[in-house]
């Protein structure tokens, strides 16, 4: 990874600080005025910088991107959540993208001088505030207090509406809050993780099930790339459809990789690939690897890369 590359570089003189990337994600992203109240709880503090946020009108959620200082960024994120609570209400939420909770998920990643250990110890703090808060939370990835909780995707099958029968069920007491699903707020999971890249793929069809169909295929449980799950969602606007992908390990599992089994399924149904996106930051390691494969690039590396020269020193 780049940033071990980065971490070994620094070495000679230059004290890192703390960094940590939290990646919370929002079940609001029609409503600007609701977004940017919950955005304004990042922007101007002290040891947090927003990197960036994107509201997606069909997932109907937002995804807001920060790194900073372990403390600050808790004090924000807890912050935005209280705000969340307050303005998202899940009783009329309707959206493309799974979801549970007005706070859906809040990711937190190791970046400098933080390990995955003291990521979990954050998930844990964090987890305790929004619990207090009346909203059942559930530990994941590397933060789950079972095996059975790592995968996301199985925290929240049912999603929202299937969690109030869910949660009575002793093997899905939460590891925080009431076991009792908040009907306004839902339930929130929070975890620690690898950088996980959100990759999407757009098809020129609106037929969903298409999508569905080709999202099955290539996601890890149905017996398709080993580090990527996926889903086929529509997209009303554009008269379109998207496989909408996580790749949990994009060092295992490349983007060229997953774009490449998309484009061959969806020769199977007769239709293309109309563009790609992802979905905030990435690290630079997961771009070269593709800029290798589709231009043949030999042994290219990071270090080609003008602008890593400014950590040579």
């Amino acid at each position: 990874m780049l940033n071990v590359m980065i971490n070994a570089k620094l070495q000679g003189g230059i004290d890192l600080m703390k960094r940590v990337m939290c990646i919370p994600n929002y079940s609001e992203g029609r409503d600007m005025e609701k977004v940017d109240k919950i955005v304004e709880c990042f922007r101007a503090k002290e040891g947090v910088k927003l990197v960036d946020y994107q509201p997606d009108k069909d997932h109907n959620r937002t995804v807001v991107e920060v790194i900073g200082d372990p403390d600050a960024i808790i004090d924000a994120v807890i912050e935005s959540v209280k705000v969340a609570i307050d303005v998202i209400d899940m009783t009329t939420h309707e959206g493309g993208h799974p979801r549970m909770g007005a706070v859906d998920v809040v990711p937190f990643i190791p970046i400098t001088e933080v390990t995955t250990e003291d990521c979990v110890e954050y998930a844990n703090k964090v987890g305790k505030a929004i619990g207090e808060l009346g909203v059942p939370v559930y530990l994941y990835e590397d933060a789950a207090t079972n095996p059975g909780r790592q995968n996301l995707a199985k925290v929240r099958k049912g999603q929202y509406e299937g969690f109030f029968e869910k949660i009575k069920e002793d093997e899905w007491k939460p590891d925080f809050g009431p076991q009792e699903m908040n009907e306004k707020s839902g339930a929130t999971a929070v975890g620690a993780r690898f950088h996980l890249v959100a990759f999407n793929v757009n098809l020129d069809t609106d037929n969903v099930e298409v999508a569905d169909a080709i999202a099955k295929k290539i996601r890890h449980i149905g017996g398709g790339l080993r580090f990527v799950k996926a889903i086929g969602l529509p997209l009303e606007e554009r008269k379109q459809t998207q496989v909408s992908m996580n790749l949990v390990n994009y060092e295992k599992t490349r983007l060229y990789q997953a774009l490449e089994m998309v484009k061959s399924e969806a020769k199977r149904y007769g239709v293309t690939v109309v563009g790609t996106e992802i979905i905030g930051m990435v690290p630079l390691d997961a771009l070269v690897e593709s800029l290798g494969y589709y231009m043949q690039v030999e042994s290219f590396h990071t270090e080609q890369v003008i602008e890593t020269l400014l950590i040579e020193e």
